[in-house]
């Protein structure tokens, strides 16, 4: 197995939001926000080659909203989906599953794209996508306080596809699975989040996902304020992180843009950062 960080773009969420109840004072000593009050953030994904599958754990945002949705979310840097694939050598049409740990549209926005026509048709035309199917009823029957974040023009596409895949074992921790690797499921953030934990030349990793979105979001009280579940989140990023520690697990962080992967130490204050690494200098190309 060989895995592939892609950077599918940056962008910025407001840093209140993004801290819940933890105040400003506290969280922009290590997530600064702008004159609009946003931190910034990135979308970062993972290939995973095994054999003759790639594998695409969550996809970005993508580029088919309209001009004023990419200026609320201030979209900053060159990074793009398909020019990150291109870097290793792949396209598109080579991607033989789409993973997505949920689908607020930040993971799966790069999944659909609008063609010259104004069509909107897979992106990787040669996939499965790959979705729990509790989440999956979730996010087709939203409820009004994540209903911005599950976008039909994102998820609809996918049913119309005829290449969705449902995941429906309940988990919380799915070891056999159709990928070379296992599942941890949590309900805290959104119904049936799958996080994938990797044995990775000798090494364990958890794609943390939005349960530990930045290093910011270390401390255990710091929780999203977009979580349906927070006392849930609470107790279920307390007993992942305690267990990674223990398991001496690396972390790779999805929206942190400037700490791709780290590793932790217990300290008086609870589970912290150690370390941060980028993945290739760390594990070779």
């Amino acid at each position: 197995m060989q895995l592939y960080p892609i950077h599918a773009g940056n962008f910025k969420l407001d840093g209140g939001a993004m801290f819940g109840v933890v105040p400003k004072s506290l969280w922009e000593r290590t997530n600064p926000a702008d004159e609009k009050n946003r931190i910034e953030m990135s979308t970062r994904c993972l290939l995973v080659e095994e054999g003759n599958r790639l594998i695409l754990v969550d996809t970005g945002m993508g580029n088919k909203q309209g001009d004023s949705f990419f200026r609320h979310y201030g979209l900053w840097g060159d990074h793009s989906l398909e020019q990150s694939l291109a870097a290793e050598g792949f396209h598109p049409n080579d991607i033989t599953d789409v993973f997505f740990t949920h689908l607020h549209f930040d993971h799966c926005g790069g999944a659909i794209k609008k063609t010259n026509s104004g069509i909107l048709a897979p992106a990787f035309k040669n996939a499965l996508f790959w979705v729990h199917k509790s989440h999956w009823n979730w996010a087709t029957q939203p409820n009004a306080r994540e209903k911005a974040s599950f976008l039909p023009e994102n998820i609809l596409p996918l049913q119309k596809s005829g290449q969705l895949q449902f995941i429906e074992d309940p988990g919380p921790f799915i070891e056999h699975t159709p990928f070379p690797f296992s599942i941890q499921l949590i309900d805290g953030h959104t119904e049936k989040q799958m996080l994938p934990v990797f044995k990775y030349k000798k090494k364990k990793l958890l794609y943390a996902a939005d349960l530990v979105p930045t290093v910011g979001h270390l401390p255990v009280p710091y929780i999203m304020g977009y979580d349906t579940r927070p006392l849930l989140s609470l107790k279920e990023k307390e007993r992942i992180l305690k267990n990674a520690f223990a398991e001496e697990m690396f972390l790779f962080l999805q929206h942190d843009p400037y700490h791709e992967m780290i590793s932790l130490q217990n300290t008086e204050k609870g589970i912290r950062m150690e370390n941060h690494f980028k993945f290739k200098s760390y594990f070779g190309p």
